[in-house]
């Protein structure tokens, strides 16, 4: 996986590599390629020996955006795309004594000091930057990127004052709510994981955006390896013991099998490079 230890991405990872060692009859490592937006571990699932032992737990909308942002190492094709399990939804989040009580003061002292407010993420071209980009579309407000390699890193970041903002996934600052005040989540509605927790739509910013995680292979990967690996997914998504796991790290269960998991990021694809056209992420 392309991030760090301790975030999202890694904690899910890690419970699903016990549910799948399992399934499979055999361990299952997770190993963190940290660096480039998550690019580093796709680009090594993407040049992987295709005989099932190299997979890589991708986040959308990372997966679909760096090919789209820059040249990179891998290209959508070089997988095969076994299933998405999880969604985690975007948040800005502030330290627990930060003078922003709400969203609105937030946006607010924004649109007095654009660029002036440090905003954290877990990288370039990651789901955590593209919500700021789209918040300061939405808001009319401009905030001061400052990418980390991952939700590990950034967390310290805001729980020492180094930023003012933290663009991490709800289930990566729910464990420490004692710590950090959450402003707003970008579910749709209110998280059943975090009821408290505003949505930006209730506070009149209609942004809706999630990490989006699941499994995928080698291109070449033979097809039973792949129905292997896919019944595999299926019955640990179906079963109560990690769906309960799932609850406990605040993380929705979105379980999508390939071929209309493949659709969906198809369809994404298309929406980011209009959404590149007119805002080029290289500059934020």
């Amino acid at each position: 996986m392309g991030f760090a230890a301790g975030g999202g991405t890694d904690i899910t990872a890690r419970t699903l590599a016990v549910h799948l060692g399992k399934h499979l009859g055999t361990q299952v490592v997770v190993t963190n390629k940290a660096g480039a937006s998550g690019e580093l571990g796709l680009a090594q699932v993407a040049k992987a020996a295709p005989d099932g032992y190299t997979i890589g737990m991708t986040n959308m909308p990372g997966l679909v955006t760096l090919p789209i942002e820059r040249k990179t190492q891998f290209k959508g094709n070089d997988f095969a795309y076994i299933a998405n399990l999880v969604r985690d939804p975007s948040a800005f989040s502030v330290l627990g004594s930060s003078k922003y009580q709400t969203l609105a003061d937030l946006i607010a002292d924004a649109k007095a000091r654009p660029g002036e407010l440090s905003y954290g993420s877990t990288g370039v071209g990651t789901d955590d930057h593209l919500a700021m980009v789209l918040f300061e579309r939405l808001t009319g407000t401009r905030l001061n990127h400052v990418p980390y390699n991952g939700a590990g890193p950034l967390r310290t970041a805001v729980l020492g004052g180094h930023v003012v903002i933290g663009g991490m996934n709800l289930g990566e600052v729910m464990p420490f709510r004692d710590k950090v005040r959450v402003l707003a989540q970008a579910s749709a509605g209110r998280s059943q994981l975090g009821k408290d927790v505003p949505s930006f739509t209730e506070q009149g910013v209609n942004l809706v955006f999630n990490s989006e995680r699941g499994i995928v292979a080698p291109a070449a990967t033979p097809a039973d390896v792949q129905r292997r690996l896919a019944e595999a997914l299926r019955a640990i998504a179906a079963d109560p013991e990690f769906q309960k796991q799932m609850a406990a790290q605040f993380t929705e269960m979105d379980y999508v099998e390939g071929p209309a998991w493949k659709a969906r990021l198809d369809k994404a694809t298309a929406d980011f490079v209009e959404l590149w056209k007119t805002s080029p992420w290289s500059d934020k």
